[in-house]
């Protein structure tokens, strides 16, 4: 199996050893299903490998966006982990569930003026600022509320990590940060240094998603250690903290590379030191950003199978109770997925599908090409592997469909409900 908390006995499929078929009669389906230690493996493995490579100062953020819910924060703080949060709302929720906000790192591109109140009155750490507009505005209300603000800046080193496009996120053109290429970081570093309120601690850059290898990485921090250098140089400021973002993959299927983690962290470090002696700055305060590579495979989502339809000298369609509204990431980037018959796991898969969900949309698909077996039929359990990133998260209500509840598996052996199955009244709760 693609995951160290999968196994099958007999006919069944258990995760993180409970078997599947008795979740979804327990709490119906669809039903996402996440292992609370796998979830904390993940992030002692990127805890204890950063502080071996780069010293006590490293800290890996996780990625909130990947997974968002209180016991999540809960979670990943007990761990020793900071968390980079992408809203308002995620801030809300970090700060609900306990997290210390002082190891928040607050990004996004577009972040509003009530956004920027918020995030300094709830006390986040630091802000990820990406633009000049941003960082005047939060020069202006940090002043009006007495405060002085610790901001990374975002930049962009001009790499290619020959990812798909929507995560490519390093390139000169992104939507992202300020590029170097063009002199507009160095800009944007000149005006931070300039401004009252504002407290700048170092640079951050993020290139992309579902690397398997540290290439893109070793790259990126060549770049952004020469551009400290730089700024060193020409503005007699050094930066102390440097955060290379995240992007580190996960196995959705057999053909996906297994990522030794610690010796690429290592491979990033090796080169770090190395840099930073040969250009005679003092070495920043490491980040990376894990969010996928943290909960990704700690996830698993069960469905019922609702129909079969066999068109002769075409295709099949198997169709579940889910679909697009609890993971909308195959019809927005083709994503593959692994697909387990829950309940009929021994038996061969020879029947090829494309597995669909309910929604009223040509586009709705699980995955394409699937394999089943023969039999498979109405009523018979599905699971669809490593959903724990960017399911919960991107979940809609998309034809008025309420979203399914995450139920966590406590190390203990309990359950939890982390998050509560919507209803038809949470549905028109906001209706005039």
């Amino acid at each position: 199996m693609i995951a160290a908390n999968l196994e099958i006995r007999g006919a069944d499929l258990y995760f993180a050893g409970r078997r599947t078929a008795d979740l979804a009669a327990r709490y119906g389906t669809p039903l996402y299903v996440m292992d609370e230690a796998t979830v904390r493996r993940n992030c002692r493995r990127y805890r204890d490998a950063m502080r071996a490579a780069f010293g006590e100062n490293a800290l890996p953020l996780y990625a909130s966006k990947a997974c968002c819910f209180k016991e999540l924060y809960r979670i990943v703080g007990s761990e020793g982990l900071g968390a980079d949060v992408v809203s308002s709302g995620e801030i809300y929720t970090a700060r609900e569930a306990g997290f210390d906000l002082a190891k928040t790192y607050f990004h996004s591109n577009g972040k509003t003026d009530d956004d920027i109140r918020f995030a300094l009155e709830c006390g986040v750490g630091h802000f990820v600022a990406d633009n000049a507009e941003e960082l005047t505005a939060l020069s202006q209300i940090a002043a009006e509320q007495g405060k002085t603000q610790a901001v990374l800046l975002r930049v962009t080193p001009g790499i290619d990590p020959h990812t798909y496009e929507a995560v490519n996120t390093g390139r000169v053109d992104s939507k992202f940060g300020a590029p170097i290429e063009t002199g507009a970081a160095m800009a944007l570093t000149k005006l931070a240094l300039s401004l009252p309120g504002i407290a700048l601690t170092g640079f951050h850059c993020h290139v992309g998603s579902q690397l398997f290898d540290s290439d893109v990485l070793i790259r990126s921090a060549d770049v952004m250690l020469r551009f400290i250098a730089d700024v060193k140089a020409v503005c007699g400021y050094e930066a102390s903290e440097l955060d290379l973002g995240g992007g580190y993959g996960v196995r959705y299927v057999e053909s996906d590379p297994v990522l030794d983690l610690e010796e690429n962290i290592r491979l990033v470090a090796q080169r770090f030191h190395a840099v930073c002696a040969d250009l005679g700055i003092a070495e920043p305060a490491v980040r990376l950003e894990p969010g996928r590579s943290i909960v990704a495979d700690a996830g698993l989502t069960l469905y019922r199978v609702q129909s079969v339809k066999r068109i002769e000298g075409y295709k099949n369609y198997v169709a579940v109770d889910g679909g697009m509204g609890d993971n909308p990431r195959y019809a927005l980037y083709r994503s593959l997925y692994t697909v387990v018959a829950a309940d009929r796991a021994d038996e061969p898969c020879d029947f090829v599908c494309d597995l669909a969900g309910r929604c009223c949309e040509s586009g709705d698909l699980l995955r394409r090409d699937a394999a089943l077996p023969a039999g498979i039929g109405r009523g018979d359990l599905i699971a669809v592997l490593t959903t724990g990133a960017y399911n919960y998260s991107m979940s809609s209500n998309y034809n008025r469909l309420p979203r399914p509840p995450v139920v966590l598996l406590r190390e203990d052996g309990s359950e939890f409900i982390a998050v509560k199955g919507e209803t038809f009244a949470d549905l028109i709760r906001n209706d005039g």
